[in-house]
């Protein structure tokens, strides 16, 4: 296992790529997919059965963490490896999002973002260097870069302000990072829908240097096909020796798209999120086993699927358990829906390798145009 973080692209097909990430606490196969697990949990899943599912890598969020346990807690009970209790690699965000969704009162100030806790309403005051240093505490192997994410929609004006303070503030957190062996800082491109903003933030973030690229600022509204439009050009923009990460995406459709368009990492709460509301996430489309259609329906959820959900359980159970609101139908259904992506990302990589990624696109989205069949 190597002592340091390094990326190796071992096939291209198109823009496309398949490669591992390689780090002390292990290898990240790419195009790769980060279940969330916000408060160091991914809801309704055990550790160990997250990495059943086929995750090389989790995702932690430094807001939540920051206010609940606190860093230094964590850092004293171990670090979140141990916390935790997951072995392989973690990519903490930088909080930034969550000051920008989940605040109603923030400051921003050339030194960072003070604002109140939702859970309580205690004030913080978050800069880059705290956010460097909330990261180093928790033990994170991929940090993100402090940065403000840009709303949508933002005028040109608006949107430049707020990239070249993300650009000022990646800088600071470079400096704040320092020089840590075996841990990556990855830069995050910003400026909104222009294509020439997002080029200027790509020159400042390669000129300051990182060890990985995020394209930030998507996801936030701006509908598919707009976010298609800016991966045409975005992930170009970035060094292409390096991993590039989309952040907060997404449904697997979104997810086939930009890896066509040169994206290597993703993260999104839908999995688990839609698990714990009755929605299965299938090859096929979603599956909402609410419907009453399912109610006496012995066929599993999906027939190809070798999840735990789908070779022991029916489709008139987990129609049941979800309707009684009982803990296992979230428990089975992210269970599911973790699965099914992972199996997405393998198969995106060995299309990749294979030179096929093309013919696999097509057939991906013939399966989920004829849609869930209906019960007999």
């Amino acid at each position: 296992m190597t002592n340091r973080f390094q990326f190796n692209i071992n096939a291209t097909d198109g823009r496309a790529r398949t490669g591992v990430i390689n780090t002390p606490k292990g290898d990240i196969r790419t195009p790769a997919f980060m279940p969330v697990g916000t408060a160091a949990t991914v809801k309704a899943m055990m550790p160990e059965n997250v990495k059943v599912t086929g995750a090389d890598i989790l995702l932690g969020n430094t807001y939540h963490l920051m206010l609940r346990p606190g860093a230094e807690r964590v850092h004293n009970l171990g670090g979140l490896h141990k916390f935790m209790n997951w072995q392989g690699p973690i990519l903490t965000d930088s909080g930034g999002y969550q000051v920008m969704s989940l605040t109603d009162l923030r400051k921003l100030t050339e030194e960072g973002v003070k604002f109140k806790s939702h859970i309580d309403g205690s004030l913080h005051n978050l800069t880059p260097e705290y956010s460097m240093e909330i990261q180093r505490l928790l033990g994170s192997d991929i940090v993100m870069s402090f940065d403000e994410c840009t709303p949508f929609p933002a005028t040109e004006k608006q949107a430049k302000l707020s990239m070249d303070l993300s650009m000022r503030w990646a800088q600071r957190s470079r400096d704040a990072f320092g020089d840590r062996p075996g841990y990556a800082l990855f830069g995050i491109q910003q400026g909104s829908t222009f294509k020439d903003m997002r080029a200027e933030s790509a020159d400042k973030l390669t000129n300051i240097g990182f060890d990985g690229y995020a394209v930030g600022g998507l996801a936030v509204g701006e509908g598919q096909d707009l976010m298609f439009e800016v991966l045409e050009y975005a992930p170009n923009q970035l060094p292409t020796d390096k991993p590039r990460y989309l952040m907060g995406v997404g449904k697997p459709d979104d997810i086939v798209g930009a890896v066509q368009r040169g994206i290597d990492m993703f993260d999104c709460v839908l999995p688990s999120r839609s698990g714990r509301t009755g929605q299965a996430l299938t090859r096929r489309g979603a599956v909402n086993m609410r419907n009453s259609r399912h109610r006496d329906d012995q066929r599993p959820l999906d027939e190809s699927c070798e999840c735990p959900c789908c070779k022991n359980y029916s489709r008139a159970y987990l129609h049941h358990v979800h309707k009684a609101g009982e803990i296992i139908s979230s428990m089975l259904l992210t269970w599911h829906n973790l699965h099914y992506y992972q199996v997405l990302m393998s198969e995106l990589r060995q299309a990749i390798a294979s030179n096929k990624l093309d013919s696999y696109v097509a057939e991906f989205h013939s399966i989920r145009e004829r849609g869930d069949i209906e019960p007999i």
